[in-house]
């Protein structure tokens, strides 16, 4: 019996082919756009689980407090990881102190720049890393290193790394003691590539050696892991108030907590010291779209079952009455259904196949099919039967229930009310369209806004170099003097950070006027004199720094931020700051610049000269020059007085670009949504107009024959879709409107909703709906009605 369901429903397949691909290649495409958001969703989720400690393991964190304004950070004390250990040994079964960046790493000839860490012993066996060869416990040698398996490949080919010697910035040399397993993509320390000895980042830079019992200096990362009896949230209690024991102060408060490491990567923003989500909103908002598409689909394709399953109604009159049973017919409408929906999966699964190297370069993602994934295999089959068993709920129960002798005589009507559940599933679909549309269309422009926003500088031509080994401190001033003397380059300066970022911020500072009990934080910027020149930076009031000077040495240049934040109502130059100690006087106001986000306040910030090597060194290239020729020059430069590192560059306004990474991902992403979701409504659109067009068309045969224009046909058949999707607009517009002003609250610089982007995204959407309906509506309106008319 089973197989002559499969084989009569097969034939009603091939029967109505236009109908069975509607349905069949809209709910695939639902099922594939979610299957991809739901992959990218389970990614986010399962960040950092590579790790087997991951539910105990935290970071401390800083909270900090004058009374006035608060904040959160990452940065803590270099004692802090010792007191905690000693002081707190039942509730914390490691505490690990780690610091970081970019340091150039070489093995012989083979140099690279890459991102390592200086971490404490139990760092590793914290993080739980799979080791290839060596242990865990190999940085309990201060002479050893860890690296990854990609850095073994790089630095030795298929030679046995173990044992063997590395050099970390010229300075560092130490033994391979071990290689561990490349760490996921979905991990915080995905890009780190080698562990080095704590003892020798404290050892090797004085810089961090004064500080390792100062409990004023913020440089070092504190990581713990709780004890298996202990509870994550009475131990960040209980920690709280190591700071103000240590480290009291009189302006304001500081207070630790444990942030876990569950919530790093979703929930790793803080405003005013207070967690306030992060891409979570984003895993919430592509969860949402992702039902959104896959609901849109499945109204489509319970809606197309529903209308065609009206027209079987005298196939089950006939049935009943040669003696189907009515449980033989319930069994065959499912089949039917079913079986279209198992084909959609299969479909589905070849586009998510196809979609996913393109959604992962958009997505910044590795993402793979799991085609050993059991779980997945069970949820895709298990929907797919649950999606065929309700659309073909209708027609099995509905329409099994008919009275044979009602049905053969004529007598059977569909009722008045029997398209009220599709014109209402019409306008969720259109509604959640014009949800995506128009969430799509305000992204945009808040990208838009951002990226139109005055940086404050000259991006153009400006390149950055980080310094990694002691050679280009030692020979600054020669390839400084090279690069001007051959035109290479226009100006060059160092920076204590690079241009679109900032890494100190400083307390400690007192003016004329300033309240007592005011503790003020700049963020604390040491440049090189040449610097304003490098960048193009343009003063309000004041001069740049000249070396022409001497006492520009003890000399700031304040931007506008800083000025409104210090409340200086007069001309402050010439005015002195006292900052730890020491006066300094203003010599410069600057405008703004963005060297953090474009959609944040821009931090009150202090220049000041460097007295030691900086971080960054920013150069300008010549213009006149072309640009590739002016970096083979200066790569040669720089590899005759810093050969012992490899010549690596960024450019500036490429790197300001990335700060508008994620909105992009987002925009990208939502408007292939956006255009699918349309694309699904306006194929369940075409579906139900062919199918009442179908149904009309002895009434519009005998209109034709009475007189009635095309235009007139076209209207009546259109009337009715229009007015759903106007309906649809009237509903989505006050819920986008609501939800966007609540997404755009995140950012203090934001463009506006303007009334004019929901009319145009609204009319929009009818020109859509209309251009789909009216293909099959001018086609029946142009059908010869005399054909229509003598059907019967």
């Amino acid at each position: 019996m089973f197989k002559n369901y499969i084989k009569v429903a097969l034939r009603n397949l091939l029967k109505h082919k236009s109908f069975s691909l509607i349905n069949i290649f809209g709910l695939s495409m639902g099922m594939a756009i979610t299957m991809v958001i739901g992959l990218w969703v389970w990614d986010e989720l399962s960040f950092d689980k590579y790790h087997t400690n991951y539910p105990r393991i935290a970071q401390v964190w800083q909270h900090a407090t004058d009374g006035k304004e608060s904040g959160a950070g990452t940065s803590t004390p270099v004692p802090l990881g010792a007191e905690l250990r000693m002081a707190y040994p039942d509730d914390l079964k490691y505490v690990v102190r780690a610091g970081g960046g970019q340091y150039t790493i070489a093995a012989g000839d083979n140099k690279f720049t890459q991102d390592g860490c200086f971490i404490e012993p139990d760092g590793p066996e914290m993080f739980s890393f799979r080791m290839l060869q060596g242990t865990r416990d190999g940085l309990k040698d201060p002479s050893s290193v860890l690296i990854s398996r990609s850095l073994a490949q790089k630095l030795f080919g298929k030679e046995d790394p173990m044992g063997k010697l590395v050099k970390i910035t010229n300075i560092i040399s130490l033994k391979v003691a071990g290689i561990y397993e490349d760490l996921p993509e979905n991990s915080t320390w995905h890009s780190t590539t080698f562990f080095a000895p704590w003892d020798k980042y404290v050892s090797t830079w004085d810089w961090v050696k004064n500080l390792k019992d100062d409990w004023g200096s913020n440089i070092t990362n504190t990581y713990v892991q709780i004890a298996d009896h202990a509870d994550m949230d009475k131990v960040s209690a209980k920690i709280s108030g190591v700071m103000t024991r240590k480290h009291p102060e009189k302006n304001y408060k500081v207070d630790l907590f444990l942030h876990p490491m569950h919530k790093w990567h979703l929930y790793s923003n803080f405003v005013n010291g207070v967690n306030s989500g992060g891409l979570i909103t984003f895993v919430w908002l592509f969860g949402i779209i992702g039902t959104f598409v896959l609901l849109l689909a499945c109204i489509n394709f319970m809606n197309l079952s529903t209308a065609r399953s009206e027209k079987r109604a005298k196939e089950v009159g006939i049935r009943k009455a040669i003696g189907s049973l009515r449980s033989q017919l319930i069994n065959q409408f499912y089949s039917e259904s079913v079986l279209m929906s198992l084909f959609a999966f299969v479909l589905a699964i070849i586009f998510v196949i196809t979609m996913l190297p393109w959604f992962n370069t958009v997505a910044d993602k590795h993402i793979v099919f799991p085609w050993t994934n059991a779980w997945c295999w069970i949820a895709g089959i298990g929907f797919s039967l649950l999606t065929g068993f309700i659309a073909g709920s209708y027609p099995a129960i509905y329409l099994s229930s008919f009275q044979p002798v009602k049905v053969l005589k004529g007598t059977f009507r569909a009722g008045r009310f029997a398209s009220l559940p599709r014109k209402v599933l019409v306008v969720v679909q259109f509604t959640v369209s014009v949800l995506l549309i128009t969430g799509t269309v305000i992204v945009y422009r808040q990208i838009q806004y951002g990226k139109n926003r005055p940086v404050g500088y000259d991006r153009n031509g400006l390149i950055s170099i980080h310094e990694t080994t002691p050679e280009v401190y030692k020979n600054y001033d020669i390839i400084h003097r090279t690069l001007l003397e051959n035109n290479i380059a226009v100006e060059m300066a160092e920076s204590q950070c690079p241009i679109t970022d900032i890494w100190a911020n400083s307390g400690g500072f007192d003016w004329a006027g300033k309240d007592p009990s005011f503790e003020a934080n700049f963020a604390n910027i040491g440049v090189r004199h040449e610097f304003g020149k490098t960048v193009n930076w343009k003063f309000r009031e004041g001069r740049d720094f000249s070396k022409a000077f001497a006492s520009d040495s003890m000399a700031v240049i304040l931007n506008e931020a800083a000025v409104k934040y210090m409340g200086i109502k007069g001309d402050p130059i010439g005015m002195t700051i006292r900052w730890n100690g020491q006066d300094y006087h203003v010599i410069g106001v600057t405008e703004d610049m963005i060297m953090t986000s474009p959609y944040r306040a821009v931090p009150q910030s202090v220049f000041s000269i460097l007295h030691e090597g900086g971080n960054i060194i920013n150069i300008r290239l010549n213009p006149r020059m072309n640009m590739s020729e002016a970096l083979k020059k200066l790569e040669a430069v720089f590899k005759q007085y810093n050969s012992s590192a490899p010549f690596e560059y960024t450019f500036v306004d490429q790197e300001y670009a990335k700060k508008f990474g994620a909105e992009e991902r987002i925009a990208k992403l939502s408007t292939v949504f956006a255009a699918l979701a349309i694309v699904i409504s306006c194929l369940g659109l075409f579906g139900l107009a062919s199918f009442i067009a179908e149904q009309r068309t002895k009434e519009i045969g005998i209109r034709k024959v009475l007189g009635a224009s095309i235009f007139n046909l076209w209207r009546m058949l259109s009337k009715d879709f229009a007015l759903l999707v106007v309906l649809s607009c009237c509903i989505a517009t006050p819920i986008a409107w609501y939800f966007l002003h609540q997404w755009l609250q995140q950012y203090e610089y934001r463009t506006n909703i303007s009334w004019i982007i929901f009319l145009a995204v609204g009319a929009g959407a009818l020109f859509i709906a209309l251009s789909t309906v009216s293909y099959q509506a001018i086609k029946t309106a142009l059908s010869n009605p005399v054909k229509s008319l003598r059907a019967e």
